[in-house]
Parts: structure tokens; C-alpha cells; sequence
């Protein structure tokens, strides 16, 4: 940018119209005063000014110029029709100016001296500003280098310190600095250890690292010169990088013998302990088949009594006896035994849960329409209203999914309100995580199976304990129920390695969410994709 200073609106209107016709672009004063409050914020790389100009003349403004620090190398042209006598000039010249014009002047001269002048302020500006650049990297590098220097003198001293064998080369792989205990495995400084025949060649991977550039680290056994003893150590060496470039290398030899040791030992005991393992859990194998056995005839012998005692309590209830008493009693007997077959039968359900079966690709639509079939009775019972979402194939065993699901149905039927319509809801959709947080995708590698109720509910600090064995958070004359039923739900579903949790807020109804594999581990991911578009294709 050129500043035109003159006190004459004419004369910068002329001289502006020149410099814009060629592509200047201008700045205007009218006066001395004007002129130095611009010059104080703009940078401007050519000022053309009058010399005779009320308050400060065009000599004054150049010398004041002239002295500040930032504009101390802007070219200054005096340019006046009336100062024109040599000492006029003289004294444009000793105020800082680099040229002096008088007019009449050529437009094609003044703009040949405007654009030598400010090509040589830009290129006089660039050349300051290289030579400051250059000055800040050269104290840069001298700073570098003392750091540099402390620093090395620093390394050494810790090497010197540290317990292991350590060493410094440079970049492209010669020793420079070893600490003492470098030579109690060897001689010279210029020379490795001497490493044991039987493992690794250090030379093949000590040049591989230097001309890689990366971390070279691995174990061997190198010789004690006193006695001649090959221990193992670790062999790290790291690269010092400054800009880019690897400046120098820092490696350290750790003795690991004791540890190398130890770890034979105790990989010889996990070994023995792992075979221990194997034979105890083919014991235990046998033990669960055994335990299998005796439930299935524990629970065959319990049940005989307990048929013979309701059997003959409805014998004895049929003779139509009077005594209400009696009537009482005989209710109270044909009660507990029947909760005692019903339990009998949960713990021996829950008891095959260890017994292994086979997965296999299982509508989940038709598990539910199986249960709400058997549950007709009570659903019309209670006037309940079921909404189920179309419901994905998913690889499971079919009849444990069928009594997980039919338990918390069922629990959602009979925990409701006296005075509501139970109204239970289940949907599902798919989730990459084994989590009720993750997002719901479109296509994931678990499904979610939400069964909603509007019943009783339960304090969320109980969420943890329903699923316990025996543990009931309602009397068993309010509830029927052995406490069981959650338990069994819950070890179905992670026997399908999956999860369920349970939320509610009393009054307001409960939330079960069950969360399994769409495969199974063995399955292939063509048969995944298969099973989600099936699910997509109901859902549509």
C-alpha cells in the first residue's frame, strides 16, 4: 500500500488516479499530523509526501519516520512543484527521504521510481526477515546443541547409575559409550558379548534394527567373563530421535536369569496343576452325572408320598364330612403337598440346567405362541391383554428358552394389580454389545427380548436378589410361587451365554430384558445374516 500525503485534495487526486490505473492500491493524508497516525497502524511500503503542508511541513513527517523502529526503512519520496531549490532538496535527502521530484513530472518515470522503490522495500523487507529467521534458528541450533550436550552428559551419568548393562551408539550402529558393568562381559568397548552358541545371532538383528530405525529387543544368555556362566538377559535398544531423524541409540542389558528360572518353574507347576485340573473335572463330570441320577430318582421317590397324601386327602374330603375343622385341615394338607410336588419338580428343572444340549436355529414367534396357549386359561382369567412384536429365529435351545420365557411370562400374569387389566408387552430388537445401553442397529451380533408389565413392581434394589434361589419378595398367600422360577430363568438364559436384568418401579410395572447371541459360537456369519434378514422380513 502507498500513503500520499499533501494538504491539497487535487493533488492526491491526481497522483491517487495514476497509481490506481496501475494496480497500487492507496492510502490518503491531508495532513503531517494524519500521515503519523496511519503510519503508527498501517504498514505501507511507499510513502509519497509534500514538503510545504501547514502544522508539521513534509520534512518534519520524513524525520519522524525516519526514527521509529518499524517504519525506519519505508521509502520516502518528496514530490512539490514549489520547494525545488537544491537546498529544499538537500534537506529532503538529510530528512530520510530517497528521492526528491519536482514538477512538472513524467507519469511514466514517477511510476518506473514508484515500482523500483517498492519492489526494493518488499525485497529489503524480506531480507530482514530471513536474516531475523536465520539469526532466532541459529540460536536455536546453539541452544539445541547445549541442551543436547546437558542432556548427554546427564544420559551418561544414569547410565552409569543403573543397575543393567548399558550402552549409547550412534546412528548408524557404533558404540560410543559403555558403563562399567559392560565389562564384566567383555573386554573391549567395540565388542558385544559373547553370546551363548545355541540361540539367536545379535549381529543379524542389531543391523536389521539400524537400518529399520525400530525398537530391537530380545532375550539370550551371555557369558560372565569371572566365571565364565551364561545368564539370560534382555536386550532393549531404543532410538533418541530429535526432528525426525535418529540421533543416537540407548540400549540396556537386563539380567533376567533368577526370573527365566522361575518362570521354568512355574510353567513345570501350571503344567502339573493343569493336568490336576483335567482329572478333577472329569471327576466332577462324573460327580454331575451321578448327582443327575440321584435327583431324577430323588425326585420320583419324594413325589410318591406326596401323591398318596393328595390322593387320600381327596378320598377322605369325598366321605363329605361336616366338621369344618376338619375341612380346614384336609385343604391345608392337599395345599402344601401340592406346593411341595411343585417345588420337588422347579429344583429338579433347575438341577438339569447343567446337563448339556444341543442349539439349534429356533423361531422364537412360535415358542411365545406355544406359552400364551398354554397360559389361556389364566389370560382369560384375568381379562390380561398380550401385544408380541414379530420376534427373530435365534440359534438356542428350544425347550430351556421356552421355560425361561414362559416364567417371566407367567410372573408378569400373576404379579398384576387387582384392580387393572393386566396389559404385558414384548418386542425385541438388536444391539452389537452384550448390554441393555448399547444402541439399537438394524442388523447386530445380539438380540433383545423386552417383556413389559404394568403389575405390582418391585424396589430396584431387589433387581439383583429375584434372581436368587427360594427368594420371594411377596408372601406365598398373597403369590403363589416356589421362588424358583426367576433362578431357573436366569441360568437358562446364561447357559445361551447372555444376560438378563430387571427393572421396575413399584406400582408402575416391571421391565425383564433377556439378551442373547443371535449365533452361538460355532455357527457361521452367513447363517447370522440369514437369521436377521428374517427377522427384518417379518418385521416389514
Amino acid at each position: 500500500m502507498i500513503l500520499i500525503v499533501d494538504d491539497k485534495p487535487e493533488n492526491i487526486l491526481s497522483l491517487k488516479s495514476i497509481l490506481v490505473l496501475n494496480s497500487f492500491e492507496v492510502d490518503t493524508a491531508l495532513s503531517g499530523e494524519e500521515a503519523l497516525v496511519k503510519i503508527l497502524k498501517n504498514t505501507y511500503s511507499l510513502i509519497i509526501l509534500d514538503v510545504q503542508m501547514p502544522g508539521m511541513d513534509g520534512f518534519e513527517v520524513a524525520e519522524a519516520i525516519s526514527g521509529l523502529s518499524r517504519t525506519k526503512d519505508t521509502p520516502i519520496i518528496f514530490l512539490s512543484a514549489v520547494s525545488i531549490e537544491k537546498n529544499f532538496v538537500t534537506k529532503g535527502f538529510e530528512s530520510g527521504a530517497i528521492d526528491y521530484i519536482t514538477k512538472p513530472v513524467d507519469p511514466d518515470i514517477f511510476m518506473l521510481k514508484v515500482r523500483t522503490f517498492c519492489k526494493l522495500y518488499e525485497q529489503t523487507r524480506a531480507l530482514n526477515n530471513a536474516h531475523l529467521a536465520l539469526q532466532q534458528e541459529v540460536e536455536v541450533r546453539k541452544e539445541a546443541e547445549r541442551a543436547l550436550q546437558s542432556t548427554l552428559t546427564g544420559l551418561h551419568l544414569t547410565l552409569e547409575s543403573l543397575p543393567q548393562i548399558a550402552f549409547t551408539a550412534t546412528p548408524d550402529g557404533k558404540i560410543e559409550f559403555v558403563n562399567q558393568r559392560w565389562y564384566q562381559y567383555s573386554d573391549s568397548k567395540d565388542i558385544f558379548p559373547s553370546l551363548h552358541a545355541d540361540d539367536e545371532s545379535l549381529t543379524d538383528r542389531w543391523d536389521e534394527c539400524i537400518h529399520t530405525g525400530k525398537l530391537l529387543e530380545m532375550e539370550f544368555r551371555i557369558r560372565e567373563l569371572t566365571t565364565g556362566e551364561y545368564r539370560y538377559h534382555l536386550l532393549r535398544v531404543m532410538p533418541v530421535i530429535t526432528n525426525g531423524i535418529i540421533v543416537k541409540w540407548v540400549g540396556t542389558f537386563t539380567d533376567i536369569n533368577e526370573q527365566k528360572r522361575l518362570s521354568e518353574f512355574l510353567e513345570q507347576k501350571v503344567n502339573e496343576r493343569t493336568r490336576a485340573l483335567q482329572e478333577t473335572n472329569q471327576q466332577l463330570e462324573a460327580s454331575n452325572h451321578d448327582l443327575q441320577q440321584f435327583a431324577s430318582v430323588a425326585s420320583h421317590d419324594l413325589q410318591e408320598p406326596l401323591r398318596k397324601i393328595r390322593i387320600f386327602s381327596s378320598m377322605i374330603k369325598s366321605k363329605k364330612y361336616t366338621d369344618p375343622d376338619l375341612l380346614e385341615y384336609l385343604s391345608k394338607i392337599t395345599d402344601s403337598s401340592e406346593r411341595m410336588s411343585t417345588l420337588i419338580q422347579d429344583l429338579l428343572n433347575f438341577a438339569r440346567l447343567s446337563k448339556a444340549d444341543s442349539f439349534k436355529l429356533t423361531d422364537l414367534n412360535e415358542i411365545i405362541r406355544e406359552i400364551l396357549s398354554d397360559l389361556e386359561l389364566v389370560v382369560t382369567e384375568k381379562q390380561a391383554f398380550v401385544s408380541v412384536s414379530p420376534m427373530p429365529s435365534l440359534d438356542v435351545i428350544p425347550g430351556l428358552i421356552r421355560q425361561a420365557l414362559q416364567n417371566i411370562i407367567s410372573n408378569a400374569l400373576k404379579f398384576s394389580k387387582p384392580d387393572n387389566v393386566p396389559v404385558v408387552t414384548i418386542t425385541a430388537d438388536f444391539c452389537e454389545e452384550l448390554s441393555v445401553d448399547s444402541p439399537s442397529v438394524v442388523e447386530g451380533e445380539y438380540c433383545r427380548i423386552y417383556i413389559r408389565d404394568n403389575g405390582i413392581g418391585f424396589e430396584e434394589k431387589y433387581s439383583d436378589i429375584i434372581f436368587t434361589l427360594f427368594q420371594r419378595l411377596n408372601s406365598s398367600e398373597q403369590y403363589e410361587g416356589t421362588g424358583i422360577g426367576l433362578a431357573i430363568a436366569k441360568k437358562i438364559v446364561e447357559k445361551h451365554n447372555g444376560l438378563i436384568i430387571a427393572q421396575s418401579i413399584p406400582e408402575q410395572g416391571s421391565v425383564f430384558t433377556i439378551i442373547l447371541p443371535v449365533l452361538q459360537q460355532k455357527e457361521s456369519f452367513s447363517d447370522s445374516h440369514s437369521l436377521k434378514t428374517t427377522f427384518l422380513t417379518k418385521k416389514i
